[in-house]
């Protein structure tokens, strides 16, 4: 299944934001421990295509999710009990959450070799927690209709290689509002007391065609403007500046490094889950032209 596939015909239900539905979220989900620990939230890169089928060893971004993944592994050796991927390649009409078992793998990307497509990544679904995410929100739904995709399968394999922490992923609802976004994501902020590991994996650079027009050529030079807008996303979540980074159209070149929202909206969902005593560390930083790997961390100082 692709993408335009799985795009909805019905709307997304109406839902109404504020401090009461903030509460009746932190209050109504059922069945999920409370943990002391405060899991940290990601937000990464699933980095190039290209590099799908390479080793974490290859190329210094695999090496470095790889990296990442073993201090997760060490720092929190019991508290992850799931993973919950804000993915940019799922994106719907309405705001679904994959409650299978057992998820596909799928293989949203055409045209290349063989071995591309031989990939599994093998974790089990993470039902419970998907189930009662849904049953908080009403505005999100379940369905059995995806599975593990590019901007899932591709990182999870190097920070977790060993596919053994439940997964499950939740779709970016393509027609809405970065408000929108930014408000059900906080909604989601409690499972993070809950032993849920919450990912945000897009790009804050991401422009296929200006991209594709010099790297199929060999040329890697950056435009200056993709360096810009890459250094503006830095500073701005640094400063916790959610209100510009929800408003990046506005800027000088945010429409140009995010012509569609599906890879820059994971963003918003991660700077979301933010306390008031949480860090921000910048943990990788790269660009190609017109595509930034830039990724970081949000964890708790207690």
């Amino acid at each position: 299944m692709n993408r335009s596939d799985f795009i909805k015909i019905m709307g997304a239900a109406t839902i109404g934001f504020g401090t009461s539905n903030v509460k009746s979220w932190a209050n109504s989900i059922t069945g999920l421990p409370e943990q002391e620990v405060t899991l940290p939230v990601l937000f990464t890169s699933h980095g190039n295509p290209m590099d799908i089928h390479l080793p974490h060893k290859a190329n210094p971004f695999l090496t470095y999710l790889f990296d990442l993944g073993v201090d997760l592994r060490k720092k929190y050796p019991k508290e992850i009990k799931a993973i919950l991927v804000v993915s940019a390649h799922w994106c719907t009409k309405g705001t679904y959450v994959n409650v299978s078992p057992w998820p596909e793998t799928i293989y949203d990307f055409y045209g290349f070799p063989p071995e591309y497509y031989t990939i599994k990544y093998m974790a089990p679904g993470a039902p419970e927690f998907a189930k009662n995410v849904a049953e908080a929100i009403p505005a999100i739904r379940t369905t059995t209709e995806w599975g593990f995709d590019h901007g899932n399968w591709p990182m999870l394999r190097h920070l977790f290689p060993d596919a053994n922490v439940p997964v499950f992923q939740m779709s970016i609802d393509y027609y809405q509002s970065p408000q929108y976004h930014y408000e059900l994501a906080v909604q989601l902020k409690k499972l993070r007391t809950k032993g849920v590991l919450i990912i945000g994996s897009g790009s804050v650079v991401h422009n296929l065609q200006l991209a594709s027009s010099r790297l199929f050529k060999g040329d890697k030079t950056l435009y200056g403007w993709d360096k810009e807008f890459d250094e503006w996303i830095k500073q701005r979540v640094v400063d916790r500046d959610i209100k510009s980074l929800m408003n990046y159209e506005k800027t000088k070149f945010g429409k140009m490094a995010a012509p569609t929202p599906d890879h820059y909206v994971p963003l918003i969902y991660s700077m979301a889950m933010l306390n008031t005593n949480d860090t921000i560390e910048h943990t990788y930083e790269s660009l190609l032209p017109a595509f930034s790997d830039r990724s970081f961390i949000i964890e708790s100082t207690h």
